[in-house]
């Protein structure tokens, strides 16, 4: 039976991506801050798809700790989804060196460092699988949440030299560009209808972009369009706009 590692497991697309694995035959282990919170998931997966569902101590503010987290899954992943992320408060964070800092702790530094010891495992065996959520927040600065999207740009830029590196050591690398999604992370915030996914559909394009070795994928299609044009305008005119 195949194994999937979910990072970050507690938040909504998680929970949706584990539920979509456990149907799938698959052995799930989910890892998150606190692990003892993931107890009811764990029952549910286990009552709803007799799955079998482990759980496991991961923070990514800790990045000492990611070799040892890494080390102590028996069996590994064949898969390994990283999920977690941090929205913040461009406001605060703007003012607030800490508020900054865990934005860019969780969403890049925390994020990299995992999926370094992840890659280096799965290209010593020559097999594996990373997913990973971005955001297309980070395809263009925007005043609105320019230190989250700056920590996505960099994290996405990331997903592609590994995935350009692994290739050669036949691991694959799926890079997940959502636009808005309905989560806890976002429930304070008015979403446009039409342009926001719901978490299901968030686990439904993970699961089929790894099952079809894509690598960059949009959970709503018309979002690579949307950034395209938001990227072709030019510097001089899009400064001066509210975005």
């Amino acid at each position: 039976m195949p194994t999937v590692l979910i990072l970050g497991a507690s938040s909504d697309m998680a929970i949706a991506i584990a539920r979509k694995y456990a149907g799938a035959g698959y052995t799930i282990q989910l890892a998150a801050r606190n692990a003892e919170r993931l107890q009811p998931l764990r029952s549910d997966l286990s009552i709803r798809h007799n799955a079998p569902a482990t759980l496991h101590e991961f923070d990514a503010e800790k990045p000492t700790t990611h070799e040892a987290f890494w080390t102590s899954l028996n069996p590994r992943p064949d898969i390994t989804i990283c999920v977690f992320g941090y929205l913040g408060e461009q406001k605060k964070a703007e003012t607030d060196w800490q508020e900054c800092a865990r934005t860019i702790q969780v969403n890049y530094t925390g994020a990299v460092s995992i999926l370094n010891i992840v890659a280096n495992a799965y290209a010593s065996t020559g097999t594996g699988t990373i997913a990973a959520i971005s955001s297309v927040a980070g395809e263009r600065g925007r005043q609105s949440n320019y230190i989250y999207g700056s920590a996505k740009a960099g994290f996405t830029a990331y997903l592609s030299g590994l995935r350009n590196r692994l290739f050669h050591q036949k691991v694959h690398v799926v890079s997940i560009q959502p636009g808005f999604v309905y989560t806890k992370m976002t429930e304070n915030m008015p979403l446009p209808g039409l342009l926001t996914a719901h978490p299901a559909d968030v686990a439904n394009t993970v699961y089929k972009a790894i099952d079809k070795k894509k690598n960059v994928v949009y959970v709503k299609w018309f979002w690579r369009w949307i950034m395209l044009i938001i990227k072709s305008i030019p510097e001089p005119i899009f400064k001066k706009l509210k975005m």
